[in-house]
Protein backbone atom coordinates (compact mmCIF):
# COMPACT_ATOMS: atom_id res chain seq x y z
CA UNK A 1 0.00 0.00 0.00
CA UNK A 2 1.59 3.06 -0.67
CA UNK A 3 2.40 5.62 1.89
CA UNK A 4 -0.12 8.58 2.14
CA UNK A 5 2.67 10.81 3.03
CA UNK A 6 4.68 10.39 0.07
CA UNK A 7 3.22 12.99 -2.00
CA UNK A 8 3.30 15.70 0.75
CA UNK A 9 7.09 14.04 0.78
CA UNK A 10 7.35 14.91 -2.58
CA UNK A 11 10.34 17.64 -3.86
CA UNK A 12 8.54 20.50 -5.28
CA UNK A 13 11.19 20.36 -7.82
CA UNK A 14 8.64 17.22 -9.39
CA UNK A 15 5.32 19.19 -9.46
CA UNK A 16 7.52 22.07 -10.72
CA UNK A 17 8.20 20.18 -13.91
CA UNK A 18 5.36 18.74 -13.98
CA UNK A 19 3.36 21.84 -14.81
CA UNK A 20 6.11 23.52 -17.28
CA UNK A 21 6.14 20.71 -19.31
CA UNK A 22 2.48 20.66 -19.12
CA UNK A 23 2.18 23.93 -20.48
CA UNK A 24 4.73 23.21 -22.72
CA UNK A 25 2.87 20.19 -24.36
CA UNK A 26 -0.17 22.28 -24.38
CA UNK A 27 2.12 24.59 -26.82
CA UNK A 28 2.92 21.01 -28.54
CA UNK A 29 -0.30 20.01 -28.89
CA UNK A 30 -1.05 23.47 -30.22
CA UNK A 31 0.79 23.76 -33.50
CA UNK A 32 0.25 20.11 -33.69
CA UNK A 33 -3.60 20.68 -34.23
CA UNK A 34 -2.41 23.54 -36.50
CA UNK A 35 -0.74 21.45 -38.62
CA UNK A 36 -2.81 19.17 -39.02
CA UNK A 37 -5.27 21.44 -39.84
CA UNK A 38 -2.92 22.78 -42.43
CA UNK A 39 -2.47 19.31 -44.28
CA UNK A 40 -6.25 18.32 -43.96
CA UNK A 41 -8.17 21.57 -43.25
CA UNK A 42 -8.99 24.97 -44.33
CA UNK A 43 -4.75 25.72 -44.74
CA UNK A 44 -0.99 26.40 -42.86
CA UNK A 45 -1.44 28.75 -40.26
CA UNK A 46 -5.56 28.49 -39.52
CA UNK A 47 -5.16 28.71 -35.85
CA UNK A 48 -2.69 31.75 -36.01
CA UNK A 49 -5.93 34.15 -36.86
CA UNK A 50 -6.43 33.83 -33.44
CA UNK A 51 -3.48 36.05 -32.32
CA UNK A 52 -3.48 39.76 -31.55
CA UNK A 53 -4.43 41.94 -33.87
CA UNK A 54 -3.52 45.56 -33.04
CA UNK A 55 -6.63 47.48 -32.19
CA UNK A 56 -8.77 44.99 -33.72
CA UNK A 57 -11.65 44.38 -31.27
CA UNK A 58 -12.50 41.21 -32.33
CA UNK A 59 -9.50 39.95 -31.76
CA UNK A 60 -9.06 41.23 -27.80
CA UNK A 61 -9.35 37.32 -27.12
CA UNK A 62 -5.97 36.98 -28.68
CA UNK A 63 -4.40 38.48 -25.66
CA UNK A 64 -5.16 35.38 -23.80
CA UNK A 65 -4.72 32.94 -26.93
CA UNK A 66 -1.45 34.41 -28.57
CA UNK A 67 1.36 32.64 -26.24
CA UNK A 68 0.01 29.31 -27.23
CA UNK A 69 0.26 30.24 -30.66
CA UNK A 70 3.29 30.13 -33.30
CA UNK A 71 4.42 30.40 -36.57
CA UNK A 72 5.55 26.68 -37.14
CA UNK A 73 7.69 23.69 -35.71
CA UNK A 74 10.97 25.67 -35.29
CA UNK A 75 9.57 28.88 -33.54
CA UNK A 76 7.86 26.36 -31.32
CA UNK A 77 11.56 24.63 -30.57
CA UNK A 78 12.90 27.97 -30.29
CA UNK A 79 10.84 28.75 -27.57
CA UNK A 80 10.10 25.59 -26.05
CA UNK A 81 13.88 26.05 -24.16
CA UNK A 82 14.05 29.31 -23.09
CA UNK A 83 10.46 28.76 -21.34
CA UNK A 84 11.44 25.75 -19.26
CA UNK A 85 14.90 27.63 -18.19
CA UNK A 86 13.22 30.74 -17.16
CA UNK A 87 10.16 29.64 -16.05
CA UNK A 88 11.82 27.40 -13.75
CA UNK A 89 13.26 29.97 -12.32
CA UNK A 90 10.37 31.96 -11.75
CA UNK A 91 8.81 28.89 -10.40
CA UNK A 92 11.88 29.09 -7.54
CA UNK A 93 9.41 31.84 -6.12
CA UNK A 94 6.50 29.31 -6.29
CA UNK A 95 3.56 28.30 -7.88
CA UNK A 96 1.40 31.22 -6.66
CA UNK A 97 4.07 33.63 -8.19
CA UNK A 98 4.23 31.88 -11.37
CA UNK A 99 1.19 32.02 -12.37
CA UNK A 100 0.63 35.57 -11.39
CA UNK A 101 3.74 36.68 -13.30
CA UNK A 102 2.89 34.87 -16.32
CA UNK A 103 -0.70 36.51 -15.86
CA UNK A 104 0.51 40.16 -15.47
CA UNK A 105 3.04 39.27 -18.46
CA UNK A 106 0.41 38.09 -20.82
CA UNK A 107 -1.97 40.74 -19.87
CA UNK A 108 -0.20 43.69 -20.35
CA UNK A 109 2.35 42.95 -22.84
CA UNK A 110 -0.78 41.54 -25.08
CA UNK A 111 -2.22 44.60 -24.16
CA UNK A 112 0.71 47.21 -25.06
CA UNK A 113 0.74 44.69 -28.46
CA UNK A 114 -2.47 45.42 -29.06
CA UNK A 115 -2.57 49.10 -28.28
CA UNK A 116 0.75 49.83 -29.94
CA UNK A 117 2.15 47.62 -32.42
CA UNK A 118 1.58 48.44 -36.16
CA UNK A 119 -1.73 47.80 -37.88
CA UNK A 120 -1.89 44.95 -40.52
CA UNK A 121 0.09 41.70 -38.72
CA UNK A 122 -0.98 38.60 -36.54
CA UNK A 123 1.43 38.56 -33.27
CA UNK A 124 1.93 35.09 -31.75
CA UNK A 125 4.33 33.13 -29.74
CA UNK A 126 5.34 32.44 -26.37
CA UNK A 127 8.10 35.26 -26.68
CA UNK A 128 6.14 37.80 -25.05
CA UNK A 129 6.10 35.34 -22.27
CA UNK A 130 9.84 34.56 -22.22
CA UNK A 131 10.74 38.15 -22.08
CA UNK A 132 8.50 38.66 -19.53
CA UNK A 133 10.10 36.52 -17.28
CA UNK A 134 13.49 37.55 -18.19
CA UNK A 135 12.49 41.18 -17.20
CA UNK A 136 10.61 39.61 -13.80
CA UNK A 137 14.32 37.23 -12.85
CA UNK A 138 17.14 40.46 -13.89
CA UNK A 139 14.54 43.38 -11.74
CA UNK A 140 13.32 41.60 -8.80
CA UNK A 141 16.62 41.16 -7.01
CA UNK A 142 16.92 44.84 -7.40
CA UNK A 143 13.50 46.03 -5.92
CA UNK A 144 13.85 43.35 -3.68
CA UNK A 145 17.38 43.81 -2.43
CA UNK A 146 17.50 40.04 -1.84
CA UNK A 147 20.71 37.93 -2.35
CA UNK A 148 19.24 34.57 -3.27
CA UNK A 149 17.04 36.56 -5.97
CA UNK A 150 20.36 38.38 -6.83
CA UNK A 151 22.12 34.84 -7.72
CA UNK A 152 19.01 33.73 -9.71
CA UNK A 153 19.14 37.21 -11.72
CA UNK A 154 23.17 36.43 -12.78
CA UNK A 155 22.14 32.97 -14.18
CA UNK A 156 19.04 34.41 -16.01
CA UNK A 157 21.66 37.14 -17.36
CA UNK A 158 24.41 35.11 -18.09
CA UNK A 159 21.97 32.22 -20.33
CA UNK A 160 19.50 34.42 -21.60
CA UNK A 161 20.69 38.21 -20.94
CA UNK A 162 21.85 38.44 -24.71
CA UNK A 163 17.90 38.49 -25.39
CA UNK A 164 17.85 42.20 -24.02
CA UNK A 165 19.91 42.93 -27.06
CA UNK A 166 17.20 42.12 -29.39
CA UNK A 167 14.83 45.12 -28.02
CA UNK A 168 17.26 47.72 -30.11
CA UNK A 169 17.32 45.84 -33.37
CA UNK A 170 14.10 45.64 -35.28
CA UNK A 171 14.18 42.01 -37.29
CA UNK A 172 11.66 41.28 -40.20
CA UNK A 173 9.12 38.58 -38.70
CA UNK A 174 9.94 39.19 -35.65
CA UNK A 175 7.50 40.94 -32.90
CA UNK A 176 9.64 43.72 -31.80
CA UNK A 177 6.85 44.86 -29.66
CA UNK A 178 6.09 41.43 -28.41
CA UNK A 179 9.91 41.10 -27.15
CA UNK A 180 9.69 44.80 -25.56
CA UNK A 181 5.95 44.62 -23.56
CA UNK A 182 6.68 41.30 -22.58
CA UNK A 183 9.81 42.71 -21.06
CA UNK A 184 8.56 45.75 -19.56
CA UNK A 185 5.14 43.81 -18.28
CA UNK A 186 7.92 41.34 -16.38
CA UNK A 187 10.17 44.63 -14.89
CA UNK A 188 6.32 46.08 -13.51
CA UNK A 189 5.51 42.17 -12.11
CA UNK A 190 8.60 42.22 -9.87
CA UNK A 191 8.17 45.46 -8.79
CA UNK A 192 4.53 44.75 -7.95
CA UNK A 193 5.15 41.58 -6.25
CA UNK A 194 8.34 43.20 -4.16
CA UNK A 195 7.15 46.87 -3.80
CA UNK A 196 6.69 46.62 -0.14
CA UNK A 197 9.86 44.49 0.46
CA UNK A 198 12.76 46.28 2.06
CA UNK A 199 10.67 49.30 3.51
CA UNK A 200 11.14 49.14 7.18
CA UNK A 201 8.16 49.39 9.38
CA UNK A 202 7.33 52.54 10.82
CA UNK A 203 7.71 51.94 14.41
CA UNK A 204 4.89 52.70 17.05
CA UNK A 205 5.58 55.87 19.70
CA UNK A 206 6.89 55.07 22.80
CA UNK A 207 5.27 57.02 25.77
CA UNK A 208 7.73 59.05 27.88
Amino acid sequence: MPNPSSAAARHPFFDNAILLFSLVAVFWLVEAADYALGRFGPGPGALDQYGIVPRDTSHLSGIAFSPFLHGGFPHLIGNTVPFLALGGLVLLSGRKTFFVVSAIVALLGGLGIWLFAPAGGVHIGASTVIFGYLGFLLLRAWFARDLRWGAIALVAGFFYGGLVLTLFRHQPGISWHGHAFGFAAGVAAAWLLTADRGRQPRKAPVAL
